[in-house]
């Protein structure tokens, strides 16, 4: 695999150069909420509601980043002592948003507002209008064509909004609308604090970890470590950690509050972040949990059916199958595109007989791009470079299977594909602590700036171990050009063998236990 090697000194000007553009802000970066078009004009909107004791109702969305906005909204209207009543919608019952099917169980109250949704709601904006219900929309994701009819509408990628970031999450606009209510209102609320539960957010919805996101996970993950909050405190608890990283949130405790919006009601989620007390805090995240186990348990069976329809030759895959859970065909199809190096398109059969799924891209493929040109086939299809959601008649299955092929051919991708987070070739005498320490600086790795990844060949194993439970997991102690290493790779049904020569592809971590701290390797791949 052709990649270069790298020392230490390039390493640091790679991420370096990550930041080039604005360098690392701070909090006192942020801009101001009316930078926001509709900011003013919505928040007097909710003011002159609240002075008039008018009914107000919020809808959120099923995934982390609704679940959070949502919390926000409610955690601030309770500070200042105002009801607030509010919506997710089941994925399953009312799909997405601010659907038309939302609308009979809002029609008595005066001003509807939505977080993380709303901005493709045409019909239920009309809905809306009919019953004189006042409108907000809080949003960040892309415009339809045809926006809603609503009395403001805080979307940062209007054309007309002065907010200078392009890649926000739901719930920084969340919480940039309650920062400029608490002006208004002249309110003593800590919105600081609130931040904690925004990074999460930030994290899980994959916003790029760079500008103001940095600033505010940053900051986020402080708040964290001693946030008062009983649902962090049991998660602490939970994960037997005081402080949280950006790998802790986006692998351990992202899919545990994703997790009711999938297999059956985000509303669970929203009532653990609420809890009152540490009591609650803990039955409610224990129902989580098991909703994930569940969701794990579906998602390994759905995924080796998926992999047993698997067309290697094709250039996208596609699968499907009759009766997959709607809500992991999306995360099968990540597994099943890592395994195969491909983009890939989980499709499930649905009552009606259409097929209904989630794709995600690999590498340098804009599956968005790559299956827009297959339109005329599809009923619904949404999405953005990596990730789309979809729905189709059965009987295009083969004529959009066939035309996603020529689609992906017609843009010339690579043959070779590189993983762009693998930074070089690094050899065992590179890494120390000093090289560690220099990472650190470069933190919180995620979206666009990725944890660097290295490759190293020539490796010899000079011990391999079974670990865990069901001994699914490896821990090995490897050399190269005579400096050993200690590593670990989970999940893997693969064996190794001493003095077996090898290619890894790894991360470098610190390993904390009894009192000492050690380097240790992250193994992705043994190849």
């Amino acid at each position: 695999m052709p990649y270069p090697t790298v020392t230490p000194n390039q390493l640091e000007k790679k991420l370096k150069s990550r930041f080039d553009k604005e360098g690392f802000l701070s909090l006192s970066n942020l801009p101001h909420p009316s930078t926001f078009k509709d900011m003013e004009k919505a928040t007097h909107r909710v003011v002159q509601a609240i002075h008039r004791g008018e009914k107000i109702v919020l809808i959120g969305d099923y995934d982390v980043d609704g679940v959070i906005s949502t919390t926000l909204m409610r955690l601030f209207f309770d500070e200042i002592g105002v009801k607030l009543e509010w919506i997710i919608p089941n994925r399953f019952r009312d799909g997405y948003g601010l659907s038309t099917s939302i609308i009979p169980r809002i029609v008595d109250y005066d001003l509807a507002i939505t977080v993380d949704n709303g901005i493709s709601a045409v019909d239920a904006s009309l809905l809306c209008e009919q019953h004189n219900i006042d409108l907000i929309i809080t949003d960040h994701h892309l415009l339809p064509k045809v926006l809603p009819t609503a009395y403001a509408i805080i979307d940062q990628k209007q054309e007309d909004c002065s907010f200078p970031y392009d890649e926000v999450c739901g719930a920084q606009i969340a919480w940039y609308l309650i920062s400029s209510l608490k002006k208004a209102l002249n309110a003593t609320v800590d919105t600081k604090s609130y931040l904690a539960l925004v990074s999460i957010a930030i994290i899980a919805d994959m916003m790029p970890l760079k500008h103001i996101n940095r600033a505010m996970v940053l900051a986020g993950l402080q708040l964290l470590r001693r946030s008062n909050l009983p649902a962090i405190k049991a998660f602490k608890e939970k994960l037997d950690k005081e402080l949280f990283t950006s790998e802790d949130i986006g692998f351990q405790i992202a899919p545990v509050l994703n997790s009711a919006g999938r297999m059956e009601d985000a509303k669970y989620a929203v009532d653990f972040l609420l809890s009152d007390n540490i009591y609650d805090a803990r039955i409610r995240l224990d129902r989580l949990v098991e909703f994930n186990d569940n969701r794990k348990a579906v998602e390994q069976t759905i995924t080796k059916e998926a992999l047993e329809q698997v067309n290697p030759n094709d250039k996208v895959i596609v699968v499907n199958g009759n009766g997959w859970h709607e809500g992991v065909v999306g995360i099968v199809a990540a597994r099943v595109g890592r395994i195969y190096e491909k983009p890939t398109i989980v499709l499930t059969q649905s009552e009606n007989g259409d097929l209904k799924g989630s794709g995600r891209s690999f590498h340098e493929c804009n599956l968005f791009k790559v299956t827009q040109g297959c339109r005329e086939l599809l009923t619904k299809f949404g999405g953005h470079h990596s990730a789309i959601g979809l729905s189709l008649p059965f009987e295009n299955l083969e004529p959009f299977r066939k035309k996603l092929q020529l689609n992906y051919l017609a843009e010339r991708y690579s043959e070779v594909n590189l993983d762009p987070d693998i930074v070089g070739e690094l050899s065992f005498s590179h890494i120390s602590f000093e090289l560690i320490n220099m990472m650190k600086q470069y933190e919180p790795y995620g979206q666009d700036n990725p944890r660097p990844k290295f490759i190293t060949k020539n490796v010899l194993i000079e011990d391999v171990n079974k670990m865990g439970k069901t001994k699914e997991h490896r821990r090995f102690t490897f050399s190269h050009n005579g400096t050993l290493q200690q590593a670990v790779l989970f999940k893997t049904q693969e064996s190794f063998r001493v003095g077996q020569q090898v290619t890894i592809i790894y991360t470098l971590n610190e390993n904390r236990f009894n009192n000492r701290v050690t380097i240790q390797l992250m193994i992705e791949r043994v190849l």
